[in-house]
This record gives structure tokens, C-alpha cells and sequence, in this order.
């Protein structure tokens, strides 16, 4: 016993472990199922870079290049001195660009162009800097007029090198250091910004980033399933059939019973022709399917009355349970009466052939759930439960067996006990992945498994053949409704 404990816990841990692997796969079908989000990211991001590129003012920008250089009267002078010079050089040249933007340097520039602006206006408009290793000054100026741009430069330059020359380090002679003006600034024909090619190129960059980020976080923090791909990291079960969100569904009439020819209907005859595949209740040539979901209003009811419609619709004998005592809902789907059902068999109040109904075809058989109990676990695991399943699994083909969401109750498990195929009906948005993974553990540790998936409200892949009278076909009725839909503004 512990040898077979041990051995299933290894077995959890290892589908844990594969599960939290992600790949390169996964990956490129994450972005695949977010492409909308990645696209409306990257338009936004473009779109806001260029905009913002656009509204942004025109500017031009000069720059104007001193040198400095050791400032020696005398005529000898020998190579000692010269590496004196050139080390003290290099260290006061270091401060001159801060130095520059000073108001000893900047306020004489404002006097001689006439500016009528501050120092700290005028700050903002020049930009100094010293090359590594290097004796030049260069400093650059921004103006939406290239002239004046050129212009500022030009006097900065100048109000630098006199400030340095005359001023800096008088002491009754002559500077040491000397700034010449070897590249004067001239205006530009050519905007310095804003630059159009790299703003678009960063937006496009950062678009496709942030697109790709959005996704994977909105991936991350979604707790409903949102794709049918999804379902396979959680629980171990083949997808037998996808059905799409489509009005026709909300009905009180099966869609092969109220449009035979429509695309939701032929959804629902490959789930069935899927489920005529799994093995029937051992002995017996009864195949006995159990309907659930994980949540409420995920749509089992709606998939129980349609699968067992489809499964009619071929001839096989069919019996429909509405075993979900706690929350009836299989007779007002197909719009029968159910004040009496299940629960009165069970209760001792009535017997099968009182409560069964036939709908639509003679070999199609419904049992309605009846009034809610107060005890509807114990009647569904009573001897007269168990001896109407066997019964009923005797006579008839198909026994569908509607039941309560796993959440709610395990009233599933009663069933596939008994040889049952689980059916699990997920819903897209709808059902949660925390309760699908704990569902699945749940299967896990009784050591049961869900034999199939049908993904509800999937996203139609048919829209293509939708309209086309190639392939389906519909009542007058129904392709006046879907002519005033397709103009509608709903």
C-alpha cells in the first residue's frame, strides 16, 4: 500500500514538474493566442512615438571647437616644462565644461547677441563637453533658429576663452592656458531634432517588446482558460469536441432538432461520433457517459441535451439523467415538465416509467431531476440509484448522466464508478484554472481520469464556410434572423 502511495505521488510530481516546464512551443502559442493584444500594444506604441515626434518643435544645433594650449612667453623651452604644461593642461580642462555654463560666461553672451533670456534659459540651450584624453573643448548649441544657434556657440566659445585667458587666473601676468577657436560653429541646414528614423526605430523596438510583455503578463494573470490549448496544462484529457458561442444554443430545442444543417450542430455529431469511440460499461453494450464541469454556467446542461439529441438523431437508444439534484435544469432546457423525476424514484415516490419522458424521437428518453432534496448525496448513492443505473444501462445504448459541477459536489465520481466516461464541459472565460487543476488532483489521488474535454464557446474557426450554402444549409426563418443580425448594431 505505502509502495502504491509512493508511486503516485512520483507520478504527481513528475506531471508537476511538466507542467511548470515551458517551452519554446508554449512560448510562440502564448503570443499566438495574445497576437490581438501584441498588435493593439505595438500600433499604440508607434502610434504615441510618432505623435509625440510630431507635435515636438523643431530644432537646430551647432557646435563650435576650442583647443587649449600652454601659454609660455618664454623662447626656451625644454621638454620637462613642456610635460608639466601638458599634465596641468589636462587637469584644469576637465573642469571647463562646467565652467562654461557659469553665469562669468554665459551672462556676457546674453549682452553681446541682445538675448532676452536668463542664464539658466541659456544653460538649457548648450551642452559642453571634453573628449577623453583630449585638449579640446566642444560645445554645441540648440535654437529653433539654425543662425542663432550657430551665433550662441560662436559667443559661448568666445566668453569662455576670454574668461580663461584674462580672468580665470589673473595674478598681474599673463594666463597660463590658452583656448583658441579652431572650428567655428555654422548654422546647420539639417533639423537636430526631432530625429524621425531613430524615434520610429525605438517605437518599433519598444512596441514589439512591450507587445510581447503585455501578453505573457496578461497570460500570467489570467485565471480563466482562454483557449482550448490551455486545458492540456492542467488535466490530462483529449479535446473530443469544440463548440462555438452561437444564439441557436440558447434555445429551448437541441440544434439538430431546431437547425439539423447548421455548423453547431455538426460540432455536436462529431462529439458524438467521438464518444461512439469510448469503451462501453464492462459486460454490456451500453455506453455510459457522465457530463460535468468544473463550475457553474459553463454549459454542461446545454451539451448533455445536444449530445444526446445527436445521438438519437442516429438511431442508438438514448436515456437522459438530470442527476444534478442541487441545481435542475435538463427540463427547462428542453422546456418539459419537471415536477416529477429522479428524485421521486429515489425517494421511493415513484417509479422510473411515472417520470420518464420522450422528446423528439421515440428512442429518446429524458429524467427530469424533480424537486430539490435536502439530501441529494445520499440519494444518489443509495442501492436504488444503482440498481436504476444498471437497469437503465441494460436497455438503453447511451445513458447520459447530467451531474453537479465538480466544485459543488464529486456526485460525478458515483457515476464513473460504475464504468462511466467522464466528460469535463470547460468554457472560454469562464472556467477558472485553479479549480481545473485541482479537479484533476482530485481525479488523481481517487485514481480516476477524465476521458475527454468539450471546450465550450470556442472561438468559430468556420466563419469562412459560415455563410456558404456549399457546405450548410438553414431554414427561411433562420437566415432572415442571421440577415437582421449581421446589420444590427448589438
Amino acid at each position: 500500500m505505502a509502495d502504491e502511495y509512493s508511486e503516485k505521488q512520483s507520478t504527481a510530481t513528475a506531471s508537476t514538474a511538466k507542467q511548470s516546464g515551458v517551452t519554446f512551443s508554449d512560448l510562440f502559442g502564448i503570443l499566438r493566442k495574445h497576437w490581438i493584444t501584441i498588435v493593439v500594444t505595438f500600433v499604440a506604441v508607434v502610434g504615441g512615438v510618432t505623435l509625440w515626434t510630431a507635435m515636438s518643435p523643431v530644432t537646430y544645433s551647432s557646435t563650435a571647437q576650442l583647443f587649449a594650449t600652454y601659454n609660455d612667453e618664454s623662447d626656451t623651452t625644454n621638454s620637462a616644462e613642456q610635460n608639466s604644461g601638458s599634465s596641468y593642461i589636462m587637469s584644469q580642462i576637465k573642469s571647463y565644461p562646467a565652467l562654461t555654463t557659469t553665469q562669468s560666461v554665459l551672462q556676457p553672451v546674453i549682452e553681446d547677441l541682445g538675448l532676452h533670456i536668463s542664464v539658466a534659459q541659456l544653460k538649457g540651450q548648450i551642452s559642453v563637453t571634453n573628449p577623453a584624453n583630449t585638449a579640446f573643448v566642444n560645445i554645441s548649441a540648440t535654437n529653433s533658429n539654425p543662425e542663432q544657434a550657430a551665433n550662441i556657440a560662436n559667443a559661448v566659445a568666445k566668453s569662455l576663452s576670454s574668461v580663461v585667458e584674462n580672468t580665470l587666473y589673473s595674478s598681474g601676468t599673463h594666463s597660463s592656458i590658452k583656448l583658441s577657436i579652431v572650428q567655428p560653429a555654422i548654422s546647420s541646414s539639417t533639423p537636430s531634432a526631432p530625429n524621425w528614423k531613430l524615434n520610429i526605430l525605438i517605437g518599433i523596438v519598444g512596441g514589439l517588446i512591450l507587445g510581447v510583455f503585455v501578453a505573457l503578463l496578461k497570460d500570467v494573470l489570467a485565471k480563466q482558460i482562454q483557449d482550448d490549448d490551455e486545458i492540456s496544462e492542467y488535466i490530462d484529457a483529449p479535446i473530443i469536441g469544440r463548440i462555438p458561442e452561437e444564439d441557436l444554443l440558447k434555445g429551448t430545442k437541441p440544434a439538430v432538432v431546431n437547425e439539423p444543417g447548421s455548423p453547431v450542430a455538426e460540432d455536436f455529431r462529431r462529439v458524438r461520433t467521438n464518444l461512439s469511440f469510448m469503451a462501453p460499461v464492462e459486460d454490456t453494450n451500453c455506453r455510459l457517459i457522465v457530463v460535468t464541469s468544473t463550475g457553474a454556467s459553463e454549459g454542461k446542461t446545454t451539451t448533455s441535451v445536444n449530445i444526446a439529441a445527436a445521438l438519437a438523431e442516429n438511431g442508438a437508444k438514448v436515456l437522459l439523467i438530470d442527476a444534478d439534484l442541487r441545481h435542475p435544469s435538463v427540463a427547462n432546457k428542453l422546456d418539459l415538465d419537471g415536477a416529477a423525476g429522479l428524485t421521486h424514484v429515489l425517494s421511493g415516490q415513484a417509479s422510473v416509467k411515472d417520470v420518464v419522458q420522450r422528446y423528439w424521437k421515440p428512442n429518446l428518453h429524458v429524467m427530469p431531476a424533480g424537486p430539490k432534496p435536502p439530501n441529494a448525496s445520499a440519494l444518489l448513492n443509495s442501492p436504488i440509484m444503482v440498481e436504476l443505473l444498471n437497469n437503465a444501462i441494460e436497455r438503453y445504448d447511451y445513458v447520459l448522466v447530467d451531474t453537479a459541477p465538480m466544485v459543488v459536489a464529486n456526485d460525478a465520481v458515483i457515476f464513473v464508478r460504475r464504468g462511466g466516461a467522464l466528460i469535463m464541459v470547460c468554457r472560454r472565460a469562464q472556467t477558472l484554472k485553479r479549480d481545473l487543476r485541482e479537479i484533476s488532483e482530485e481525479l488523481t489521488t481517487l485514481d480516476l481520469s477524465a476521458n475527454g474535454v468539450i471546450f465550450n464557446c470556442a472561438r468559430d474557426s468556420k466563419k469562412s464556410l459560415e455563410h456558404s450554402n456549399y457546405y450548410y444549409y438553414y431554414s427561411d426563418h433562420n437566415k432572415d434572423h442571421r440577415k437582421k443580425r449581421r446589420f444590427s448594431f448589438k
